[in-house]
């Protein structure tokens, strides 16, 4: 469990002292089943005979006396224990609000909410308090509070009761630069704009969020975001030695195609948690359609897998690839954290250690740790049909040359061979001839001997004529290069990191005592979250016999995306919130438990979920609801009067200002300089290591050493295409995607957190790729503009700003052109090509590139 859930206190059951009385199943048992429960109350025997799952069982006590004294905390041993620092044992305390909160529950009479019942089964128990939790329960159906828009009727709702209302509506640049990062992740053109601006219909907006949700540029943008919680990399992590993965980015093309193509999302989660079991063998045979469900498991191959090097502790890397893998699986689709329930019962959510190992059952065949398959031996290689008879077509054209090749041979050491007998005595001729074609193990002993004595015919072959006669040995080796030409035009044989099961091999689940893959005890069958059995969505099978797999992971997917599931259209529906309104609904995505946050919003939140279920799961109509809302239509500028009644602006009063994302704000510059490559899919972008120590575009070109050397390969303009396809190393992570607070996948990233440090103004500052752009931002100004200063001002503006330059920054920008044009005349240090004003205009470029009204979005 993350450092943050185990150290947050428990603020979310601190009553208000004014209001409420603390009662033990509200308040306290949460505080004592996070630190207690494991040893006093859910595994075996409670230790000091001590049982602290009721109220009653602390009067009762243990070996020492009871451990309360209701109305005096100060006699009660549970609180001297506490105080003392005996209890809870180990360095993690508890925390002194849960102190405090105990103190005054007990102070009041240590009262419960209801009668307790007289016996209490050892093991894990779900109180009604949890069982009641929002998350788990049913996805209401509520309606709107009034007439309109419903995204704007309920959050409407909340602003007025706060005597507040939504703030006026964006000008139409703000909107369309808004919703062009949105869901392209680009800025728009200044042609798009002036469009815009001069568009006169009704549906002048829509038809923006339509041109862009069909931009192929959509699926890059909406893509880029699922891969952060997919956990996407490049290289297999774990440790120092970080192995390339050399197919990952088969998946990371199949989400940008399942975004573009807006695939519903029961099908998107179904293919990538059991798209195997959807297609039949053999995969090299599949069609492109059906070997796109194959790819699509690849989301379960992202977590790190240290087994691809060769000396680690298998058992140890394996056991965790697959508990990351779970945590994928588990934040990306429920957003809760069920890996925390892998050594012990979860300390916060109704998930006992039991449900961890069903869980875990469900992919233990494809992730068997007993008989596990390094990644090699995971890749499914693949060929098209044309592929196929193209690579048969050109084999069948080189064999035939080699058979040529081998024909001329014969000829050349047979003509060799009778020029050489010729020069011996005849009756020696014919038995040398065919002592010298019988093979070497099938010669004679007179034959060997009369082959020793005349090593001139021995050594006879067609290389060794070819060494004699140069017209011969480039004969042949014509032969051997048009065979090797053939052979080069053969299509590749790709291969697939997929996640599959062998089948007829079903491996036993195991229940580890406290998470230890060497303390393995009780068989676990598979199986999903006893907190949801009440909704009947569906059973996992231990073996389904209608399938060549076990069919787990397809019940499982099934089980998911049933219609009535509590928390995955939740969690969905609220990812895609807050990517465009920069918070969730919820602001923890990744954890719709007890320790998450609590739902701003919680009957909007319901709505969209349960609308996005019946709208047959498609995340661009998703978009056109939310984006066509006065909600996110608003301007962002702060008001006094909401100011000071939601500070934190939870209510939505007005749109929040984001800062474009690390990729973003990169693809951003290329599409203002002029050099952006649009080139969809395809390998990764390579990295390397400058002399710096910065990892930044390019191929590796070290020496055997590490040591770097002068050779540059060029890329091609591939350096110029979207972040997206930049190799994503775990241990090497692109500069300046790091800076600017990139997704950080151990195992994956459920929520980017941006900051604001000074290594950021630094790289904008020196940062050579920034330099760069800036100095083609100022020539692609000079060709759009001229050499008029004032014409490439306004030009800058409207490109790098999507807005005109008002007459004092004209004024300001034209002056500052100037001074840098002569302070930079008669400079020796500038790059070869590049003259005074051209440097003075990449100043004022980078200048504009490193505003924040480039950097954020209003």
């Amino acid at each position: 469990m993350k450092l943050r859930n185990l150290l947050l206190p428990m603020l979310l059951f601190v009553p208000d002292a004014r209001t409420q009385t603390p009662t033990f199943e509200q308040h306290i048992r949460p505080i004592l089943k996070a630190h207690c429960f494991e040893c006093h109350g859910d595994m075996g025997k409670p230790k000091a005979k001590l049982d602290v799952r009721l109220a009653r069982f602390l009067l009762q006590g243990g070996v020492t006396g009871p451990a309360i004294v209701p109305g005096d905390f100060q006699k009660s041993l549970l609180i001297e224990r506490i105080v003392s620092g005996e209890m809870p044992p180990g360095k993690k305390k508890l925390p002194a609000k849960d102190l405090k909160l105990i103190e005054a529950w007990i102070a009041a009479g240590a009262k419960t909410a209801r009668p307790e019942p007289q016996t209490l089964a050892l093991g894990f128990q779900i109180s009604p308090e949890e069982d009641a939790f929002w998350s788990f329960q049913p996805i209401g159906k509520p309606t709107p509070p009034k007439q309109g828009h419903p995204v704007d009727a309920f959050l409407l709702a909340k602003l007025e009761a706060k005597g507040l209302k939504f703030s006026p509506e964006a000008d139409r640049r703000t909107l369309i630069r808004r919703a062009t990062f949105d869901l392209i992740g680009l800025p728009p053109t200044p042609q798009e704009i002036e469009d815009f601006v001069n568009d006169a219909a009704p549906n002048a907006w829509e038809k923006v969020i339509d041109r862009l949700l069909d931009s192929p540029s959509y699926g890059e943008r909406w893509g880029r975001h699922w891969l952060d919680v997919a956990g996407y990399a490049d290289s297999e992590g774990y440790t120092g030695d970080d192995v390339p993965r050399k197919s990952a980015w088969r998946y990371r093309d199949y989400v940008i195609r399942a975004f573009a193509g807006d695939m519903p999302w029961d099908r998107f989660i179904t293919e990538q948690l059991a798209g195997d079991e959807l297609v039949k063998t053999p995969y090299d045979k599949l069609p492109p359609a059906e070997l796109d469900k194959l790819i699509a498991t690849g989301f379960l191959r992202m977590a790190p897998d240290g087994t691809a090097t060769a000396n680690v502790d298998l058992p140890a890397s394996t056991n965790q690839t697959v508990a990351d893998t779970i945590q994928i699986v588990g934040t990306a689709f429920m957003g809760l954290t069920v890996h925390c329930a892998q050594c012990h019962n979860h300390r916060y959510d109704p998930i006992p250690q039991d449900d961890y190992y069903k869980v875990r059952a469900i992919f233990e065949p494809t992730f068997d740790w007993k008989s596990w398959r390094r990644p090699p031996a995971r890749e499914v290689s693949f060929q098209s049909a044309a592929e196929r008879k193209m690579a048969d077509d050109l084999e069948k054209q080189a064999l035939a040359v080699d058979k040529a090749r081998i024909d001329r041979e014969k000829i050349i050491v047979q003509q060799y061979l009778d020029e050489q007998l010729a020069k011996l005595p005849k009756e020696v001729q014919e038995p040398l001839q065919k002592a010298f074609y019988i093979a070497a193990a099938k010669r004679t002993r007179e034959q060997a001997a009369l082959l020793a004595k005349h090593p001139n015919i021995a050594g006879i072959t067609s290389v060794a004529v070819g060494r004699r006669d140069k017209k011969i040995a480039d004969e042949l080796a014509a032969f051997t290069a048009q065979a090797a030409k053939l052979r080069a035009q053969k299509p590749d044989i790709g291969s697939i990191r997929a996640a599959t099961e062998i089948p007829g091999k079903v491996p036993i689940t195991y229940f580890f005592d406290r998470g230890d893959h060497q303390a393995p005890k009780d068989r676990v069958a598979p199986g999903t979250l006893v907190i949801l059995a009440k909704y009947k969505l569906g059973e996992i099978p231990a073996d389904d016999p209608s399938l060549p797999t076990t069919g787990r992971r397809l019940a499982f997917a099934r089980w998911l995306t049933h219609p009535e599931h509590p928390l995955t259209a939740r969690a969905l529906v609220n990812r895609f919130w807050m990517h465009h309104f920069g918070q969730g609904l919820v602001s923890t995505p990744g954890d719709l438990g007890l320790l998450g946050d609590r739902p701003t919003h919680p009957e909007l939140l319901d709505w969209l979920a349960r609308d996005f279920v019946s709208g047959g799961w498609k995340l661009k109509r998703f978009h056109k609801l939310v984006m066509t809302s006065a909600a996110y239509r608003q301007t962002s500028q702060r008001r006094p009067d909401h100011n000071a009644v939601d500070p934190d602006n939870k209510l939505l009063g007005r749109m929040p200002i984001r800062r474009l994302e690390a990729e973003t704000m990169r693809d951003a510059m290329l599409a203002v300089s002029g050099k952006l490559n649009t080139k969809l899919y395809g390998t990764p972008i390579p990295i390397k290591t400058d002399e710096t120590g910065q990892v930044v575009l390019g191929v590796n070109t070290d020496d055997g050493a590490g040591r770097p050397t002068s050779k540059i390969v060029p890329l091609n303009g591939e350096e110029y295409r979207r972040s997206l396809y930049v190799t994503v190393r775990r241990s090497k992570p692109l500069a300046i995607l790091e800076t600017f607070d990139g997704a950080m996948v151990t195992p994956n990233c459920e929520c980017r957190v941006p900051t604001t440090v000074a290594p950021q103004a630094l790289l904008l500052m020196n940062g050579k790729s920034v330099l760069e752009q800036a100095e083609f931002f100022a020539k692609r100004l000079q060709q759009d503009a001229g050499t008029d200063p004032a014409q490439q001002v306004r030009r800058a503006y409207t490109l790098a700003l999507g807005r005109e330059a008002s007459a004092a920054e004209v004024k300001g920008g034209t002056a500052f052109l100037a001074e840098q044009a002569k302070a930079f005349a008669g400079s020796k240090t500038l790059p070869a090509g590049v003259d005074a004003p051209t440097a003075a205009l990449a100043n004022f470029a980078q200048a504009l590139l490193s505003s924040n009204a480039f950097l954020y979005v209003e």
